[in-house]
């Protein structure tokens, strides 16, 4: 994080993120730290788990949340609807007539 701070001091393309607000925030670290860990450890559940995704790069933080989408929709095992009788006469009527504007 204080890297992150003086990054933003340092770079005039990125000063304007800065808040002296950080620097006291950043001083309450450890009570940030210990209280994330002990909501994390009482909430997640097997059927509600908390994922805790790296942000250090936007790319691999993208990368981690897509996984775990993936993995999840996968476990749903989703398939397209049945189609009544109804839709399927009305689309081969909708085909039959595309169909036959060329002739």
């Amino acid at each position: 994080q204080r890297e992150r701070l003086l990054a933003r001091l340092e770079d005039p393309d990125k000063i304007w993120k800065f808040s002296a607000a950080d620097v006291a925030e950043r001083r309450l670290w450890d009570k940030y730290q210990n209280v994330y860990e002990d909501m994390i450890r009482n909430t997640a559940t097997e059927h509600s788990p908390w994922y805790v995704v790296p942000c250090n790069k936007k790319w691999f933080a993208r990368l981690v949340v897509a996984g775990v989408l993936a993995e999840h929709i996968k476990a749903l095992d989703p398939s397209f609807p049945k189609m009544s009788s109804d839709d399927a006469a009305e689309i081969d009527a909708a085909h039959k007539e595309l169909l036959d504007e060329d002739k």
